[in-house]
Formats: C-alpha cells, sequence, structure tokens
C-alpha cells in the first residue's frame, strides 16, 4: 500500500486527499509518533490524541497565512509532521533537531513559541486584533485543552475576546486531562456537557444532520438543535455568557465531521468555539492504560511500552518520599500542586495522606495564595512547582508569603536543566528571581540526603523557605533515617587544603564538579579549599569573609544563570566587606539555552571542569611565578 505520509511535504500536499486517504494519513501518522518517540522520549499521548483534529484544521485552513496558536504546544508533533518537517521530525527533542515545542525560528508555519498553559487564548486574541487593524482577512485559531480550562490566564483572555474582536475560532480539545487526570469544577462542567442524555441525543440528531446533508444549512440545523438542548439544561452556558458562540461537542476523532464544522465555523463573523472531544493516547494501547506515564517520557520499547528503570531513585522521588515521613511526623504538613502530581512525584504522597494534598489544576499563581491561606492559619505547606512555572507566581510570592512572612515551602523541581524539553522548561532562573525578596531563605542540595535535611529544616522554619533540586536521578547516597535540621545561612566545609590558594564554593548539584577542580589543581600543585555553599541566601558571609582573606581568588560554581545568581550574591557580600579577592563565576550565560543532552550543554557554555580551571590558572600562576622570583633572589 501507498504510504501518504511520504509524500506529504507541506500542507499543499494534505488538501489533494481524499477523506479515505485522510483517514488512512492518520494511522500512518501515529506509527511514525510512535515508532520515533519510542528512540527519542517526548509528548507521545497528547499527540497521539490531536491527529485528526491536526489534519483537519490543516486541510480547512491555510498556514502560514492563517495562525494555529496550540496551547502549551507540546501537541505540536503533528502540526510538524504535515508542514514540511517530516524528514527532520526523527530528531525532535535531539541535539540541534527539532525543538518538543512550536518554535518561531524553526518554521514560518510555526506563529507562536509556548511552553507553558494557559497562553494560548491571550496571544491568538493580540494576533486577532493586530490583523483587524491592518484589515488582514486571514484566521486565527487557538487549540486549547480541557485543563487550559482551569487556568486563570484563560479566563482572563475569555472575558476579553468578544469585547475585542469580531472573529475568533477556539477550539476546546477535551480529553479530560493534562498530565493527570483534571480536577475542580471547571473539569466537572465540561463532563456534564459531555454526558447528560438529553444533550447526547440532540448532538446525534446534529451529527447526523451534517453527515446527510453536509454544508451550512444543516450546522444551523444543528445549531437549532444544540441550543434546545442547552436552554433546557444550562439557561447561561459560561462560554456563551462570555461572548462566545459555543458549538459541540463533537467527535475529535472524525475527520469528516471536524472538516464540514470547521468549514462551517470560518464563514462565522463572531468569536466561536468548537469543543471536541479526543481520547489521549488514542491507537497506542499502552498510552490508553497508562495516561499519566505517556504524557511525556523518554525512549521505551514501541511494541509493549515499556520503560528501562532508571537503577536509583529521582529528586522528586526522595522529595515526595520524604515529605510522608514529614506528614507522618506532623499533621500539619500539606502538600500542593499545580497539576503535576506525577511530575513532582506527589503522586507518592497522596494515597498515603489523601486528605492532606491539593491538586490546584494548572494554576500556580492560586497554588501560592491558597498556599498563603493555609499558612495563615497555622499549616505547614510544601508547594511543589517547577522552577520554570513557578515564575508565574512571582508577585503572590512577594506580596503575599514573603511580605507576611508567612511559612510556605517552594519546592522546585527542575532547577537547573530540563535537557529535552529546552528553554521554556529550563530552570535557570530562580535564585535571580527569588534572591532580592526579603524573609526568603533559599536552599540548594548537594545530594538526596541533604535534600531530606533541607525538607526537615523547612518544616521547622518559621518563615519562607525555597529549595531547589535537579531533574533526574539522585547521586545514589544513603539517606539517613532521621533527617537533621540544618543552621540557616551557613555552608559545609568539606576541603580545606594545605595553605589553599583557591576556595571553591559550590552550589548544590555542581559540588561533585568542585571536587574533580580541587583535585587537578592539587595534581598541579596548587592547593584548594572546597565549599558546599548549602545556601542561595542567606549565603555564609563568616566562610566566605575567611577565604576572602586568605586565598588568592575565590570560584563560584552554580547550575543557574550568572546574572543575579549565586556568583552575583558572592560578588556584592565582597563588596560590602571592602574586600578585593577577585572572583571567577562558573554558570549559565545572558541567553536561553536550547534543547540537549546537559552533558553537550554544560561542555558548550564552559559549565565544566576545564573551563573553571582556565579561569582560577590565571590567579594562581601569577602568584607561583612572583613566589619563584622571590626564592630567586
Amino acid at each position: 500500500m501507498r504510504r501518504i505520509l511520504a509524500g506529504i511535504n507541506s500542507p499543499r500536499d494534505l488538501k489533494r486527499l481524499s477523506i479515505v486517504e485522510m483517514e488512512q494519513l492518520a494511522e500512518e501518522i501515529r506509527d511514525e509518533l510512535i515508532a520515533v518517540l519510542s528512540k527519542t522520549g517526548g509528548h507521545l499521548g497528547p499527540n497521539l490524541g490531536v491527529v485528526e483534529l491536526t489534519i483537519a484544521l490543516h486541510y480547512v485552513f491555510h498556514t502560514p497565512k492563517d495562525h494555529f496558536v496550540f496551547d502549551v504546544s507540546h501537541q505540536a508533533y503533528v502540526h510538524k509532521l504535515l508542514t514540511g518537517r517530516r524528514e527532520q521530525f526523527p530528531t525532535i527533542r535531539t541535539p540541534g533537531g527539532l525543538n518538543g515545542f512550536m518554535l518561531r525560528t524553526e518554521s514560518e508555519h510555526d506563529c507562536y513559541g509556548a511552553g507553558h498553559a494557559g497562553t494560548a487564548l491571550s496571544a491568538a486574541l493580540g494576533m486577532a486584533v493586530a490583523r483587524d487593524r491592518m484589515g488582514g482577512k486571514e484566521h486565527v485559531v487557538a487549540v486549547a485543552g480541557d485543563a487550559a480550562f482551569t487556568c486563570g490566564i484563560t479566563y482572563e483572555a475569555l472575558n476579553n475576546i468578544a469585547h475585542h474582536t469580531r472573529r475568533l475560532l477556539v477550539v476546546l480539545n477535551d480529553n479530560e486531562w493534562s498530565i493527570d487526570k483534571n480536577v475542580g469544577a471547571i473539569a466537572s462542567y465540561l463532563n456534564k456537557i459531555v454526558t447528560h442524555p438529553k444533550y447526547d441525543f440532540l448532538h446525534d440528531r446534529a451529527a447526523r444532520f451534517v453527515e446527510r446533508l453536509g454544508g451550512k444549512t444543516a450546522l444551523r440545523m444543528a445549531r437549532k438543535a444544540e441550543e434546545a438542548a442547552k436552554s433546557m439544561l444550562w439557561p447561561s452556558i459560561i462560554f456563551e455568557e462570555l461572548g462566545l458562540r459555543y458549538y459541540g461537542p463533537i467527535d475529535g476523532h472524525d475527520i469528516s465531521t471536524l472538516i464540514k464544522t470547521f468549514e462551517f465555523l470560518k464563514t462565522q463573523d463572531r468569536p466561536v468555539l468548537l469543543h471536541v472531544l479526543t481520547q489521549k493516547g488514542k491507537g497506542f494501547a499502552p498510552a490508553l492504560e497508562k495516561q499519566k506515564k505517556f504524557h511525556g517520557l523518554g525512549p521505551y520499547d514501541p511494541e509493549t511500552g515499556e520503560t528501562k528503570p532508571l537503577g536509583r531513585s529521582t529528586y522528586s522521588e526522595v522529595f515526595a518520599d520524604t515529605l510522608v515521613k514529614l506528614a507522618d511526623m506532623n499533621d500539619k504538613v500539606v502538600a500542593i500542586t499545580a497539576a503535576m502530581p506525577n511530575g513532582t512525584g506527589l503522586d507518592r504522597f497522596q494515597p498515603l495522606h489523601p486528605d492532606r494534598y491539593f491538586d490546584v489544576g494548572i494554576a500556580e499563581e492560586h497554588a501560592v495564595l491558597f498556599a498563603a491561606g493555609l499558612a495563615a492559619k497555622g499549616y505547614k505547606p510544601f508547594c511543589a512547582i517547577y522552577s520554570t512555572f513557578l515564575q508565574r507566581a512571582f508577585d503572590p510570592i512577594v506580596h503575599d508569603v514573603c511580605l507576611q512572612n508567612l511559612p510556605v515551602v517552594f519546592c522546585m523541581d527542575r532547577g537547573g536543566l530540563s535537557g529535552d524539553d529546552g528553554p521554556t522548561h529550563h530552570g535557570l532562573f530562580d535564585i535571580s528571581y527569588l534572591r532580592g525578596i526579603p524573609n526568603l531563605v533559599h536552599m540548594v542540595p548537594k545530594d538526596e540526603d541533604e535534600l531530606a535535611d533541607m525538607l526537615f529544616t523547612a518544616m521547622k522554619h518559621n518563615g519562607p523557605i525555597a529549595i531547589r533540586y535537579p531533574r533526574g536521578v539522585a547521586t545514589g547516597v544513603e539517606i539517613k533515617k532521621q533527617p537533621k535540621t540544618l543552621p540557616i545561612g551557613k555552608s559545609e566545609l568539606l576541603l580545606h587544603g594545605e595553605s589553599p590558594q583557591v576556595a571553591i564554593f559550590a552550589l548544590g548539584a555542581l559540588v561533585p564538579m568542585g571536587q574533580e577542580i580541587a583535585r587537578k589543581l592539587e595534581d598541579e600543585g596548587i592547593a584548594a579549599a572546597l565549599v558546599n555553599a548549602r545556601f542561595a541566601k542567606p549565603i555564609d558571609v563568616e566562610m566566605l569573609e575567611f577565604y576572602a582573606r586568605h586565598v588568592r581568588v575565590i570560584l563560584t560554581l552554580e547550575d543557574h544563570v550568572l546574572r543575579g545568581g549565586f556568583g552575583s550574591a558572592v560578588l556584592e557580600e565582597l563588596s560590602l566587606l571592602g574586600l578585593p579577592t577577585p572572583v571567577a563565576r562558573i554558570g549559565w550565560p545572558d541567553q536561553f539555552i536550547e534543547h540537549g543532552k546537559p552533558e553537550a550543554l554544560r561542555a558548550k557554555y564552559g559549565i565544566s571542569t576545564e573551563a573553571a580551571l582556565e579561569k582560577v590558572r590565571p590567579y594562581v600562576v601569577r602568584e607561583l611565578a612572583r613566589t619563584r622570583a622571590g626564592d630567586d633572589c
């Protein structure tokens, strides 16, 4: 049988296909997704669920003139396959290959880059208003999953759409999942629309009109049937009240119905919302059975879906297991996640303490404010949010938590690189954006045992405190049965050396690099001290001042941007102390870092032992030369 996908080099090729051929294409795309992602990893489940939807969109609309704005955009792999990137697709999420999200610099068909949920409707409205002001005729389509409707930004956009534009299409892709099962009143509301027997009956009749008659007349008749259902069931449907004409729900895997519906909706001179029902993971049994796992994962067996065991616990698992122990000790400990129970490890906490586990949906600002309210009433909330996502809650962190000095614990997973996911997911800014806030303590563990100690310390601390820890497997050290409290702002001296000329202040995951640097310096006859800094704020000024008065150079190591980071804090303190000791800093440059393997990216950007040695050698070599010159006299 002829492979249709092999002939799709642009959306124009798609428009020549029949419905039957497009249905075959959908199966070929699923096969391609399963085969390629089994090698590279990626967001398999979400993309398997939008195959027919994406085909229908490209059949009816015309990118790049028309614009598709995908919420999060991790479900845009099918879009990439249909827009001239088919031959590159095996490189997705690999170094130098296609990005796992929409990327404006990658293709003219990617009109808007995204990696965080809830952004599509606002961005699409901005594009639609710009089009209206310039007198354009292009269509703007926002494709947002039902999980995006748990996000406050989405409702801010909905509040403005009808007021600011007369033409915008919102596609609500309803699969009942984000990464985990969706929660809250909005998820229940959408479920009522889908499952009510009267609505279902009238929807089926509307679909039959489309199939039998086709065209605008049938869809208008379908519209009347749906309006009748709504008047009987929900007098004030939320989308209608916000000014969007609601259509649906329709089968998101029926290409024929999708195409006819989009053909009709593109003629509407008002904002409209189409509610489509899709099945996340469709076409691959393991992805249907384990939807959380197959939302996004590493390489797997394409036949069975099995993945290789990691061999050691991840930092996320260590965090969750430690939090379970803390909750056993203290009945005021509660856990909060913003729709990331699996990613943060809290799916291990929830079964053991279900009454103290809260998933608030994709609502980071609400999560922090909710935590503040709990803390104000004497509870100890541990708010587990990726470093990159906590950025969204900066204002509540400042005004609601830190200003009131409330004991909220921010557990920042993915502190550092999030390799294959790229710049939208790297956690490289949290020290900078948190360090300037009064009352906040910022800790960074060197290993999993120290992470457990820091979580215990946070439970005991009466004020806001943040802990950043990296993605992936931990170091493999043994964790003590009973964690200990760490003194706030005090570092750990790991190595002093004999009359050290270099003092290495290493933070978190880069402590092992510090150990290697110290060994290599020793091999060169240069003594070094090594300090596990532990705290990005407050830093250990006493330890810093001691070495600043006794060494030739201080070296700082951090898995974070240099601007505003830990090394900057060291420079600030030395300035306050009036000490001129030079500081060599290792960290990430002032730019967004692409996706790739962490080891390769660190080598490329100088987060390495050799780069550090090159920075400190000039200071100690000059000193050695002066010493030798003195000996010769």
